[in-house]
């Protein structure tokens, strides 16, 4: 399985945002209020993936460290995180990596027509703060993910055969 680029991460919410402020520009009138609240789920996901990477994180470093040394009995080596959970994770990972940059350039384009119209109509003021909270929060989404995504990654071993003399 290859990293999410952050490239194509950014080339997606710049094109979600261009989309949305598109159809939010020419629906603006009848779409409902934005509320602040709206976008907390996000965070929560956000937060949930972060807890998660930084214990899968330190699972995989005390399985590290407790790995018994050649010629060791097993005993003192610490219960395996399961391979599946991992790769669980991983996916998990990535999918919340496109979902967070597809929510962060929905919100940017809601965000960015509310504000020019936040001098005229009442409601865009609440609306860009909504929107502003949104991007936040999608973005801590994507970051989370992105940290999740490189703690399921296989750390990389030194191959033995680099360290014998060529001849």
């Amino acid at each position: 399985m290859k990293p999410v680029s952050r490239r194509d991460l950014a080339v997606l919410a710049v094109g979600v945002a261009v989309v949305a402020w598109l159809v939010v520009r020419q629906s603006y009138g009848s779409l409902p209020t934005l509320h602040w609240w709206q976008p907390v789920p996000l965070g929560l996901l956000a937060a949930a993936e972060g807890l998660g990477a930084r214990t899968l994180r330190a699972r995989l470093a005390a399985e590290r460290d407790r790995r018994p040394a050649p010629g060791r009995s097993g005993a003192a080596a610490a219960r395996p995180v399961e391979p599946m959970l991992v790769a669980r994770l991983a996916v998990l990972a990535q999918a919340s990596a496109w979902v967070g940059a597809g929510f962060a350039g929905l919100w940017a384009g809601t965000g960015v027509h509310a504000l020019s119209e936040s001098g005229r109509l009442a409601a865009a003021g609440g609306d860009a703060v909504a929107a502003a909270i949104g991007v936040v929060l999608s973005a801590a989404l994507v970051g989370a993910a992105l940290v999740l995504e490189h703690a399921c990654r296989v750390p990389e071993q030194p191959d033995d055969r680099d360290d014998a003399p060529r001849g």
